[in-house]
């Protein structure tokens, strides 16, 4: 299970962040895929990454399988766990672009500057049902993809890619997006106000202090309960500038719907838990992460890569943030 978040600050540039909630990592890190990486798509030629691209990944074998990332055009894009809902299309077909979903994130990165430019290159699109190798089966996601201005979700279904405009900027698990979307209205009454006091008859009843108004917002790690928690808070967080409080404003959103280890079983017995945090500054080209085990928060920047040899992945010099 995952939950993911997009925001602007007041100088109009994005972050996008993400949780990754999972029972255990998967030897995950931090890589750069620089300009000019070939890229060897699996139903297309190669062709050279047109972006340099920081995010967390599995590399193998000089290959990034991204879990989320962010280009130095400012786009990013995150994909969360959707099976069950997920379908792909067994085949390519001729005259589509076919995307294998494990290389989704690194073709809308590597490809485009803007969210307008993804959503029009989808309109012709299939993501594919082709795993990566033996050892990485497919993985049935949805994705999320922001720029400075909006983001969208990605969705593929029985009967074809769905493209949704994101009006909260926010993405858990299951159901399918406008499902979410729909069930936000159960909770039109949450406020970040504190509540006027009220007359039952002859008892006068005043609010025992801040919070009152939020009465009624989930805070279990149910799919649908984070959903409305972190859209709640994304659509309350006030407004910040610069960089140092909007990565501070991602991490908070961020731990308010995290999993901590015995809070929720998988259907094998094993306790999910947030694995790592991320956020993607677009304005620095910086990849800021912690983990579950180090809360301290680290990152890594796209300006590693100004002189890298293009056809080889870079693996981060990571700094502390402070």
């Amino acid at each position: 299970m995952c939950t993911a978040v997009r925001f602007s600050n007041e100088e109009g540039s994005v972050f996008l962040g993400r949780n990754l909630d999972w029972s255990c990592g998967y030897g995950e890190n931090v890589r750069i895929m620089p300009k000019g990486f070939m890229i060897p798509w699996a139903f297309d030629e190669s062709t050279p990454a047109k972006h340099a691209v920081i995010g967390m990944c599995v590399e193998f074998q000089n290959y990034p399988l991204f879990f989320d990332c962010g280009s130095d055009a400012g786009l990013a894009v995150a994909g969360l766990n959707h099976p069950g809902c997920a379908e792909y299309a067994p085949n390519p077909i001729e005259g589509k672009t076919n995307i294998a979903a494990y290389e989704f994130p690194t073709w809308v990165a590597a490809n485009f500057e803007t969210v307008d430019e993804v959503e029009a290159a989808l309109a012709n699109s299939l993501i594919i049902e082709k795993p990566f190798n033996e050892h990485f089966p497919v993985s049935y996601l949805h994705w999320i993809i922001g720029d400075a201005t909006r983001s969208i979700v990605v969705e593929s279904r029985a009967d074809g890619l769905h493209v949704f405009d994101n009006p909260v900027d926010v993405l858990a698990n299951h159901p399918n997006f406008e499902w979410h979307l729909t069930n936000l209205r159960t909770y039109i009454t949450a406020t970040p106000d504190m509540p006027a006091p009220a007359t039952w008859g002859r008892a006068e009843l005043a609010p025992f202090g801040a919070g009152a108004g939020m009465r009624g917002i989930p805070g279990d790690v149910y799919s649908p309960s984070r959903f409305v928690k972190v859209a709640y808070l994304n659509a309350n967080y006030p407004t910040k500038s610069g960089e140092s409080d909007n990565v501070v404003r991602m991490f908070h959103t961020l731990s308010n719907v995290s999993m901590p280890e015995g809070a929720s079983a998988m259907s094998n017995g094993e306790f999910e838990k947030t694995v790592y945090t991320s956020c993607f500054s677009g304005a620095t080209g910086r990849y800021y992460f912690n983990t579950y085990d180090d809360f301290a928060i680290r990152y890594a920047s796209l300006g590693d890569a100004m002189h890298a040899d293009g056809n080889t992945l870079i693996e981060c010099e990571l700094k502390r943030f402070e």
